[in-house]
């Protein structure tokens, strides 16, 4: 069974924490966080003990990190878990440079050791479901993707200061599904955004709304939508069109119950957030993690995966900067 230790005890990290702690297939026996009374109490929480990064590269018992911490420590984590030998399994991004990336990935590559990123949609049972249905061919050739991603309002300014921007923050989920849909990195990127949520976004050097389209080397277009703000929850939808058909995956709604009456038909509201809507691709995420480290798999959400996410991020703030397409180097 494998032994894990999870850096961050902070949001995400009593997510991957909990989850570690229900599985019967693995251990959860650290937590290490920069708030000491923080990783205390989660660790006490699951049966695991508050450590360092010290402690855990010396603990031989120690198969594999969960990488939950803030982005800044992304890449340095990773490098000294590829040296002391350890799986990874690192949330989204892996940095926000993509220097560092690349120097991450070196680290990996020359360890030789497995390294799988956070981008939970894949694991999603609807969106993963089109995704393999896509790649397998059952609308025939791919024509259009549209993403649709809106939160139901905007994180803390002091987070927007520090999250990397819309593109790198919270666009990259998408830009890692259209990656996927498309079935390689996307030729051109041509993206537009505004502040039309909070004026302090703006102040603080950021958007919140934003339209970005990709185009693939075969033509295929995909359409990414971005809001901070959503006043009916947390919406996330994509659409695949195909020569043969078309594959949707919509929400989750808070019930299935609907209101059919003389005045109209009702039904409940989206899920409110990420942590309601994904909670079911958490879990599978961690078990596909598991059946990599048991050779059961190979990652379906690689390093290199990562980079390309960011390396879109990048292209799309270019654009939006001059207004000019960006042409992407594979």
């Amino acid at each position: 069974m494998p032994v894990i230790s999870q850096f961050g005890a902070g949001r995400i990290g009593e997510i991957h924490a909990a989850n570690i702690a229900a599985s019967a297939r693995a251990t959860l026996k650290h937590v290490v966080d920069v708030r000491a009374e923080a990783a205390k109490d989660l660790a006490s929480r699951h049966g695991a003990t508050a450590a360092t990064p010290a402690d855990v590269w010396a603990d031989e018992t120690v198969d594999a990190v969960v990488i939950a911490s803030s982005t800044d420590t992304h890449a340095d984590l990773i490098i000294e878990a590829a040296r002391a030998g350890k799986a990874i399994f690192c949330e989204k991004p892996i940095d926000l440079s993509l220097d560092r990336v690349d120097q991450a990935i070196d680290a990996v590559d020359t360890a030789g050791v497995l390294a799988l990123v956070g981008f939970n949609r894949r694991f999603d049972p609807s969106i993963g479901g089109l995704g393999r249905a896509v790649r397998a061919g059952e609308i025939g050739a791919l024509e259009s993707v549209i993403i649709t991603s809106r939160d139901p309002g905007p994180p803390p300014i002091d987070y927007i200061k520090v999250s990397g921007g819309l593109f790198r923050d919270m666009m990259i989920h998408d830009f890692d599904i259209a990656h996927w849909l498309l079935g390689g990195v996307p030729a051109e990127v041509f993206a537009r955004g505004a502040c039309r949520v909070d004026p302090a976004i703006g102040k603080a050097g950021d958007i919140d709304t934003a339209a970005v389209t990709l185009v693939a080397a075969d033509g295929t277009v995909a359409h990414i939508t971005n809001s901070r703000r959503a006043v009916y929850g947390y919406d996330q939808r994509v659409e695949a069109f195909g020569a043969e058909g078309m594959l949707r995956a919509g929400n989750r709604t808070e019930t299935t119950l609907s209101h059919w009456t003389g005045a109209g038909v009702t039904g409940s509201v989206p899920q409110n957030f990420f942590l309601e809507r994904y909670a079911e691709a958490y879990r599978i995420e961690l078990d596909h993690f598991l059946d990599c480290l048991e050779g059961k798999a190979q990652p379906l959400t690689t390093m290199r995966d990562g980079r390309v996410a960011l390396q879109l991020a990048d292209a799309a703030e270019a654009s939006m900067k001059s207004g000019q397409p960006v042409a992407i180097s594979g």
